[in-house]
């Protein structure tokens, strides 16, 4: 699985943490920060978003302060589907109902141990289609 990953500066030392740890062995792409300086978190968010959004990757992490300034701009990318997961359940269920392709959390939420369960979580929970898909539809059809 090809992910494009990037956070604010909110977010650098846990996304450092996760690309040593729980994303070694994917192909990752990290699109930054890669130093702790201020940094507008929607220019990293339409990075990661576009990338995903035209097939370069098949999921996105973004990390910010909470999570969810990073998933408020990914979403206004046509074709991004970010969710905003501080828990596991809402991160499985963000793939497996959602079809999400953007996993959004804070660095000032959630701790080390917590957010590499949740991504592996994430990573690994497949789009159960079905009924869902004609939801999927109903949405992508607002994007114009």
């Amino acid at each position: 699985m090809k992910i494009a990953i990037g956070s604010d500066h909110n977010g650098l030392a846990l996304k450092q943490t996760l690309l040593a740890g729980v994303l070694q062995g994917d192909t990752v792409h990290d699109v930054g920060v890669f130093a702790s300086e201020s940094v507008d978190y929607p220019d990293i968010a339409f990075a990661v978003a576009q990338a995903v959004a035209s097939g370069e990757f098949d999921r996105g992490i973004l990390i910010c302060g909470t999570g969810i300034g990073m998933a408020i701009a990914a979403n206004k990318v046509k074709g991004i589907r970010a969710a905003a997961c501080s828990d596991v359940y809402s991160a499985k269920m963000s793939r497996r109902d959602n079809d999400a392709n953007i996993l959004c959390f804070g660095g000032r939420v959630l701790g080390p141990g917590l957010a590499a369960e949740i991504v592996t979580i994430w990573l690994a929970e497949e789009f159960a289609g079905g009924r869902h898909q004609r939801r999927i539809e109903k949405i992508t059809a607002k994007e114009g």
